[in-house]
Formats: C-alpha cells, sequence, structure tokens
C-alpha cells in the first residue's frame, strides 16, 4: 500500500492526490471528485506517509493501520465514520489493541475511518503482495515497445579534405539620411 502523493489539506474535505509542482504552489486533485486546484504554502497540508498514531510503546503509521484494516476486512470497506464510536473504537483496538485510548481523541478515529473508505473508493488501497503480482507484467510491455521504435540516423560524416561552409556575412546597406 502506497501512501506517497497523497495528502489532507486542512479545512478541506476528503483526501486529495499531489500531481504536479508550481512556482508558489502545488496542484492537487481530490480523490473523490477528481477536480483539481492549486493548494497553497499557506494552507496546512499532512502527508498522510508521516501520519502516525498513538500507541502505549511507540508510534504507528498509518500506512500499518490501514494493512490490518485491509486484512481485518479481506479487502473490503470499513464501517462508516458516521457509525457509534464504540463500534469503530472495537475495530481500531481489534487491529491495534495497544493504542493510546487518552492521546487518540474519537475525532481521529472517525478521520481513520473517513480516509481509509476514501482510499478504498479511489483504489489505493492494495496490500504490497497484490501489487508484486501485477507488476512483472509492466515491464515485458515495455520491452515491446522499446524493439519496435525506429533508430535514429546517425549524422552525416565530413569527408576528407572537405572545409567546412562559411556563413554568409549580413549585407551592407547604405544609409538614405543626408549627411550634415
Amino acid at each position: 500500500m502506497d501512501l506517497s502523493g497523497i495528502i489532507s489539506i486542512s479545512g478541506r474535505p476528503g483526501l486529495y492526490k499531489v500531481i504536479a509542482q508550481g512556482k508558489n504552489s502545488i496542484i492537487v486533485e481530490s480523490l473523490i471528485d477528481n477536480k483539481r486546484f492549486p493548494a497553497y504554502s499557506t494552507d496546512r497540508i499532512s502527508a498522510l506517509e508521516d501520519i502516525s498514531i498513538y500507541t502505549y510503546d511507540d508510534d504507528k503509521p498509518l500506512k500499518e493501520i490501514f494493512d490490518g484494516l485491509y486484512k481485518k476486512v479481506e479487502g473490503q470497506e470499513v464501517p462508516s465514520h458516521k457509525e457509534d464510536i464504540s463500534l469503530l473504537q472495537e475495530y481500531l483496538s481489534d487491529v491495534l489493541p495497544d493504542y493510546d485510548e487518552e492521546r487518540v481523541y474519537p475525532s481521529d478515529i472517525k478521520k481513520l475511518f473517513q480516509w481509509y473508505n476514501i482510499l478504498f473508493k479511489a483504489g489505493v488501497l492494495k496490500l504490497e503482495e497484490e501489487v508484486k503480482e501485477e507488476q512483472p507484467a509492466e515491464p515485458e510491455a515495455v520491452v515491446e515497445k522499446a524493439e519496435k521504435k525506429p533508430a535514429k540516423k546517425a549524422p552525416a560524416k565530413k569527408k576528407e579534405g572537405e572545409k567546412p561552409k562559411a556563413k554568409a556575412a549580413p549585407k551592407k546597406t547604405k544609409s538614405t539620411e543626408p549627411k550634415k
């Protein structure tokens, strides 16, 4: 599961994929409705690959939690973030039993489930084993395309004793202004 290039923008609903970088902004595309717009440096942007959840021992990256949820629901959607918070906490405790209940707020848990469902609907959530199975087919197609390209012609060689052609000098024109 690759979360690189997926961000959250504070004050805007949903998740966004980074498309390009401009002079003083980045161009993002919504994972919900595929609309593109610029996000400026004044926006509070968080990359999903940098977010983690508090546990009693150490922090767990969001990627590992999404992997656990994906395996728990066998590649399906999780309950909606609008469900009862006790159900969502139970789901999270099955995946991450040692999460710190004092520092992980109910709003964080709801956001976690909302983000999972957004990523699932966008087709981003795939286990790394599934991605590795799909990759061997791609390099073969690239090799076939490379073989079909015509070879570039080499520049013509100069014959011995041949001088390079000189460029013509610009012609001087007489001025039509009267002399003083």
